[in-house]
């Protein structure tokens, strides 16, 4: 009875031994008699006892590593610290397994040795403002060392740049300096804009004042104009009328001349100061002082 039980026992611990379930993303790297064997997928894996075991259970999730920060000497001499995370995968399970002690470690190594290179030939701004191009030449000069370990550099990236304090303080003051420029060139622009905008105003204000003191001059010039030419057609028709009247009365000289010196009388009570008379109208003047004699001499 006792030999039963320790027969079942012993039955129970080599099935438990034989038998492997393998997670999800992961394998296992099974040795048989200190030798590499297989790679187990995830599933159920049955291994041997006392001949096979497992060396190692490697994952092939994409994993990341913080890489400690490290002091970098730029190309004009000043140091910063440099904080970077690194993303991976591992491809081939053996190679991670067999072709370095650590593969943790050899990318952590690679990856100090490669900013110190890449950004020892950088000036300080330059660092700030090409992350991206750090970022990427780190993740092919990486990807292209850790491929012979059976790993792939997906992604990496620098998570801070600190530089010294000093040299902190003077960039701040500099960027202050730089926005406090912007500030007055923008506000400078704005004012020269403005009096272009008021000094343009008042231009096109004066052209169109001068426009339209020009049209009411062209207007009242025409509407005096029109005036003048009525007054005249009035003043032809009186005079045409005057003349057809004269005519029909069929005058004789005298009282033509009378007539003519009762208009100059009406003249002479105008505004003007002097009145010329014609050289021709002194006749009649002198025949009508003749007549007048001869009229004061009949009454007698």
């Amino acid at each position: 009875m006792i030999f039963l039980i320790v027969l079942l026992a012993i039955i129970l611990i080599i099935a438990f031994s034989s038998i492997k379930i393998v997670k999800q993303a992961e394998v296992y790297i099974i040795e048989r008699l200190g030798k590499f064997h297989k790679i187990a997928d995830a599933g159920l894996t049955i291994i041997i006892p006392f001949f096979d075991h497992v060396r190692s259970v490697v994952s092939l999730k994409e994993q990341t590593m913080d890489i400690p920060p490290q002091g970098v000497i730029t190309e004009d001499n000043v140091t910063i610290t440099i904080d970077t995370v690194v993303f991976y995968q591992i491809t081939d399970p053996a190679k991670a397994v067999y072709e370095i002690q650590s593969l943790r470690k050899g990318i952590e190594y690679l990856a100090i040795t490669t900013i110190r290179d890449i950004v020892g030939k950088m000036s300080l701004d330059s660092t700030f403002s090409s992350r991206d191009v750090i970022n990427n030449q780190l993740r092919i000069l990486l990807d292209e060392a850790t491929d012979k370990w059976g790993c792939k550099v997906n992604r990496v990236e620098i998570k801070d740049i600190n530089p010294p304090v000093d040299i902190r303080d003077a960039m701040e003051k500099q960027m202050n300096a730089e926005r406090n420029k912007r500030a007055a060139i923008l506000q400078a622009e704005g004012e020269k804009q403005a009096a272009i905008t008021i000094a343009e105003g008042q231009k096109e204000a004066a052209i169109l004042q001068a426009e339209a003191d020009k049209e009411a001059r062209i207007r009242r010039a025409a509407g005096e104009a029109e005036a003048i030419k009525e007054v005249a057609i009035a003043k032809a028709k009186e005079i045409q009328m005057i003349y057809e009247t004269i005519k029909k009365a069929d005058p004789d000289e005298k009282l033509i001349q009378l007539k003519s010196l009762e208009a100059l009388t009406e003249i002479a009570h105008g505004e003007a100061n002097k009145v010329f008379i014609p050289f021709e109208a002194t006749q009649t003047l002198s025949s009508l002082g003749a007549i007048k004699e001869i009229m004061k001499d009949d009454k007698k």
